[in-house]
């Protein structure tokens, strides 16, 4: 043996003795073996990193969820599914119904769709008269507020009008009055509203309220950006109660609210449910009309469809816009009127009942549910409604998956879907630069969180997924209490998102190809 390797076995048997353990056993091999072994570490084997990945499994049992936690999730392109945790599980997909919405209006009105909201006369004008009715005309536009209806009041001035001979009207026949999205919310839960084809700022409006001295000073209003007219058609009433905190009487034409004064502290404002939006959006274009120079009487609803003379109208933005700001802040009064429509339209194409007052907000649903099945293969679904609201509707996590990585889908809704920021190392950060980047659409209600969209990861690997997380009992126990904010709901909720993120975050890296 040269004077150079017996050095190197020399200084290997030293180090070994030093380190003991592994490198310690090498003394007892042949000193050839040993002055043939690399001191080097041996590459690790294709996909090694992904062994130190956490099992899905194993993040479930981490994140203490009650319940139960479905997830699917699939190859976008080919549809093949990566993996799966009953997938055919059906649960509330709260607002994750929503993109089922956007597609099934989208492919029925199509992108470009506007809705419009017009002003007929129903006479000649006549010294800035009409000899006749103006009437104000809702096409179901979910998206108009009381800065475009004073838009609509300056064209209508610009026709040279500035007052009526005989009546205003207003007309709100284009989509069928739903009382309230969902019956098992809270009374004055703004996010449930009535629904009709005229509809004003969400059908909501704006109570605020401050301490004077002793009492308080409320206010309720029509508020947009520019314009806040007073309204007449809500009223508010503070009573010596603790509970309830809100409470609501239909009054002879105007809602009647009640509010107890141990809730009101020093001040505050929020948004409640409209349950007269036509004549409530019929006074508010009277008030912004008035502030354009133009008198009218008060509103008094129009028997039939009108006819007349159109003399100004307002469309709305494109579809596509409509779907992305809903898909952004999950505005239900939006899912559902678009949804009815696309039901309308489809019945006007000779699917279905006859006219707007034989549609019903469950009989839009299941209309949608036979479209998803006939025309995406969805079969594990019940919706009730169109904006997930309701907790009686259910879908799987498969069929969800199924709808994202359908043909012609991606292209359709994924421009249209929020992007979801994922959490640095420590899960208490965003993380701008993570490797895995993710598209989707949010689900909340008490104790039911879900998440479906796309996730990619950092190979550029495209995946559709659908995560949902729900614990019934607890929401059947929290409903039958009556609690605006359930106790516990809060933390499962928070749990639930951050397993999502976890799950989405494993996803990305293990099934990179």
């Amino acid at each position: 043996m040269s004077e150079s390797r017996s050095k190197l076995v020399s200084r290997r048997a030293a180090l070994g003795l030093l380190l003991g353990g592994v490198a310690g056993a090498a003394l007892g091999q042949d000193s050839a073996a040993v002055s043939f072994s690399s001191p080097f570490p041996r590459p690790r084997p294709a996909g090694f990193h992904k062994r130190a990945i956490a099992s899905s499994e194993a993040l479930i049992a981490a994140s203490g969820l009650s319940g139960q936690v479905s997830f699917a999730l699939a190859d976008a392109a080919t549809g093949e599914m990566l993996e799966a945790r009953h997938p055919v599980l059906r649960l509330p997909p709260a607002s994750v119904a929503k993109a089922v919405t956007s597609i099934y209006a989208l492919e029925t009105l199509g992108a470009g769709f506007t809705f419009e909201t017009r002003v007929y006369a129903t006479g000649p004008v006549d010294a800035g008269k009409i000899q006749g009715d103006l009437i104000l005309v809702g096409g179901g536009d979910p998206t108009l507020d009381t800065d475009m209806l004073a838009g609509l009041a300056a064209n209508v001035r610009a026709a040279g009008i500035t007052g009526v001979t005989g009546r205003f009207l207003i007309w709100d026949g284009a989509l069928p009055r739903i009382e309230q999205i969902d019956d098992q919310q809270t009374e004055y839960a703004g996010y449930n509203p009535t629904i009709t084809g005229l509809n004003v700022n969400y059908n909501r409006v704006h109570f605020e309220w401050k301490r004077s001295g002793a009492d308080y000073t409320v206010k309720m209003d029509a508020r947009a950006e520019r314009y806040a007219p007073d309204v007449r058609i809500a009223s508010m009433r503070i009573a010596p109660r603790d509970l309830p905190v809100f409470d609501w009487d239909a009054g002879q034409g105007r809602d009647e609210w009640s509010v107890a004064r141990s809730a009101l502290g020093n001040g505050g404002a929020r948004w409640l449910p409209v349950r007269l939006p036509a004549l409530y959006a019929g006074e508010v274009f009277q008030a912004v009309a008035r502030q354009n120079g133009i008198a009218l009487p008060k509103a008094e609803r129009a028997e039939g469809k009108p006819t007349g003379n159109q003399i100004a109208t307002h469309k709305s933005p494109p579809l596509a816009q409509m779907v992305k700001e809903m898909l952004l802040y999950s505005t239900n009064l939006t899912a559902e009127v678009l949804g009815l429509s696309a039901t309308l339209a489809r019945v006007g194409a000779g699917v279905g009942a006859r006219g707007a007052e034989a549609v019903t907000l469950k009989s839009s649903a299941a209309a949608m549910n036979a479209w998803a099945e006939a025309r995406l293969g969805m079969r594990h679904l019940s919706f009730v409604d169109h904006s997930g609201l309701g907790g009686e509707s259910h879908v799987s996590t498969s069929d969800m998956v199924r709808l994202f990585a359908a043909r012609g889908i991606e292209p359709l809704i994924g421009p249209l879907l929020k992007s979801i920021a994922m959490p640095d190392a420590t899960g208490k950060k965003v993380d701008p630069d993570h490797p895995v980047r993710v598209i989707a659409k949010t689900g909340t209600l008490d104790f039911v969180s879900t998440l479906a969209g796309y996730v990619t990861g950092p190979d550029g690997r495209r995946m559709a997924f659908a995560i949902f997380a729900a614990d019934l009992p607890a929401r059947a126990r929290a409903k039958a209490a009556g609690d605006e904010v359930p106790r516990g709901a809060k933390t499962f909720n928070s749990s639930a998102k951050k397993l999502q993120k976890q799950l989405l975050d494993r996803w990305g890296m293990i099934y990179a190809s």
